[in-house]
């Protein structure tokens, strides 16, 4: 984990939404053709859609929350899924509590 993306990935409003909606996806989502959502993800136009943005801004966003780390993707055809890395979160707070 390298603090600095990390950090820079939750510096904005809509990323952070992006992480909390893929907390409870069911809550927040309608399931995909299907797709178990907590097995497999939230795909990135339901995302987008929600977002209320254009997909390049979006992918922008997920592509930064990626690198940090934060969120595993899946492809499935031609359809790309996006799940929270809860191991990663959980590292994340570790290291705000030891280090902080």
């Amino acid at each position: 984990m390298n603090p600095i993306e990390v950090f820079k990935a939750l510096s904005n409003e809509s990323r952070l939404q992006i992480l909390q909606w893929l907390k409870e996806p069911y809550a927040h989502f309608k399931p995909h053709e299907g797709v178990d959502m907590e097995e497999i993800g939230v795909c990135v136009s339901q995302i987008t859609d929600k977002l209320n943005m254009t997909q390049s801004t979006a992918s922008q966003y997920l592509a930064m929350l990626q690198r940090a780390g934060l969120i595993t993707t899946k492809r499935i055809g031609k359809f790309t899924y996006y799940q929270r890395d809860e191991e990663a979160i959980r590292q994340l707070a570790q290291y705000t509590m030891s280090e902080m």
